[in-house]
This record gives C-alpha cells, sequence and structure tokens, in this order.
C-alpha cells in the first residue's frame, strides 16, 4: 500500500535531526580539517546560495573532473561518508592544486544544503558575484584551518 503523505511529513518531523556534536560520532579517521559548528552553518549558507545560482558542482566524478580542469572554489566534503575509499584522493587533489578543502561531519546535511533530497559526500563551490561576500568569508576561513600531516 501506498503511503498517504500527511503520514509521510509526521514521521519525517517525528525524526529529531542530530546535533553537531552527536554528527561527530559518526566521522571517518580522515575527516581532518574539519570545519567548526560556526563555519559549518557558514558553508552550508554559501552553498544555499551557490545552489539558486548554480554554482556548485556536486558529487565525487563531477567535483574530480572540475579539479582536473583546473576550476577554482571551496572543496566540501562529509566527514561521515563510507567507505572512504570513495572519495580520499579528492583532498590529494585539492592539495596539489592548491585549493582549499574542509569537512563538514553530515552528507545528509550537505546535500540538502544544495538543494537535493539525496545526500552527496562532496560539492565544489565556486565564486560568483552575487554572494562574493559570503564566499570570501568562508574561503578566509577554510583556507585558514590547519592542513593535516
Amino acid at each position: 500500500m501506498a503511503r498517504d503523505k500527511p503520514e509521510a511529513v509526521a514521521e519525517a518531523e517525528a525524526t529529531p535531526e542530530r546535533s553537531y556534536r552527536e554528527q561527530l560520532d559518526f566521522l571517518n579517521p580522515i575527516a581532518q580539517p574539519l570545519a567548526s559548528r560556526k563555519l559549518t552553518r557558514k558553508l552550508y549558507k554559501c552553498i544555499r546560495k551557490a545552489a539558486k545560482h548554480k554554482q556548485i558542482r556536486r558529487g565525487v566524478k563531477e567535483v574530480q573532473k572540475f579539479i582536473n580542469k583546473g576550476e577554482k572554489g571551496i572543496t566540501v566534503l562529509a566527514g561521515d561518508t563510507l567507505p572512504i575509499d570513495v572519495y580520499c584522493h579528492i583532498p590529494i587533489m585539492c592539495e596539489d592544486r592548491s585549493l582549499p578543502y574542509a569537512y563538514v561531519p553530515s552528507k545528509s546535511d550537505l546535500g540538502a544544503a544544495a538543494g537535493s533530497k539525496r545526500p552527496t559526500c562532496v560539492i565544489m563551490i565556486k565564486p560568483h558575484e552575487e554572494y562574493q561576500e559570503a564566499y570570501d568569508e568562508c574561503l578566509e576561513e577554510v583556507s585558514s584551518l590547519p592542513l593535516p600531516l
């Protein structure tokens, strides 16, 4: 039997969202540098603005392709993606090309910020004049995060 829409909505509302602290329990061992709670919120906000202007690259294949082409932007990776083999090469590619990158705790929140119902494990935010101030602020904070050894 098909579900009624009101029932599905009620069920979605009944499931509480996990807090930043609770999401940290599900992180991968490679999730460094991890964005702070404040920076995570700023990145999600910037991703939402970029998605409105179609200035994001979403998914491992697409981000990898545009990193190889030399496109500039901030790479945001989800820290709870398993298996890590799926995207463990992306930070190395970013370091080779001097691109800033950071991990956020949740792939479902990352997908939601991009306006998708599906979780996503990596997004690249491209610069654009419409949200340049928010982008520059995120760029500065992500660039100042200490890189893993």
